[in-house]
């Protein structure tokens, strides 16, 4: 079987030492986490961690399996990228100067649909928001005018079909 990417959505309740036991579950089958996101959900006192790892669908099934007999998990789901929605966002912090003397920056930043959130005497930092291949564009067309810092937060997700998570609760 070929290897994929996956993301996977895990409802929880929001207990400490929960996300050390999911990571562990991904460490002892040797799984890289490409990216983590840990928030409340849509439902209240649940929370939602968005997991994205590269692996086979067999692997994928067995790990949400192992995932879900963690006492605190309420529910488990997959799904490839083409059954969810899914945007990251990073922030990239450059020096001022270069916004004034550098006019190619601002068609840059134009171009690449990215926002500038502050300027500073000494830097500005601007928000691009998108699919990684996009936050990724961004950057190799700065790096040349010399990035500060860069950031880049966990994927967030939405799947297009239903999950059913809240007929779950009703029953749990």
């Amino acid at each position: 079987m070929e290897e994929q990417v996956f993301t996977i959505s895990v409802y929880t309740e929001n207990n400490p030492g929960l996300l050390n036991r999911i990571a562990t579950i991904f460490l002892k089958r040797h799984i890289n986490i490409e990216s983590l996101n840990v928030s409340r959900s849509e439902i209240e006192n649940v929370h939602r961690f968005t997991i994205v790892a590269r692996m086979t669908e067999t692997n994928v099934k067995k790990l949400v399996g192992q995932i879900e007999k963690q006492i605190e998990v309420i529910k488990a789901y997959y799904h490839t990228d083409d059954e969810i929605i899914f945007h990251e966002t990073a922030l990239y912090k450059m020096a001022s100067n270069l916004l004034f003397e550098q006019r190619e920056i601002q068609n840059v930043i134009k171009n690449s649909s990215a926002n500038i959130v502050t300027v500073h005497p000494d830097f500005f930092v601007i928000e691009k928001t998108g699919r990684r291949k996009d936050t990724e564009a961004l950057h190799d067309q700065l790096a040349p005018y010399g990035i500060m810092q860069f950031v880049r937060s966990g994927r967030i997700s939405i799947s297009k079909t239903e999950m059913k998570i809240s007929e779950k609760l009703k029953n749990f």
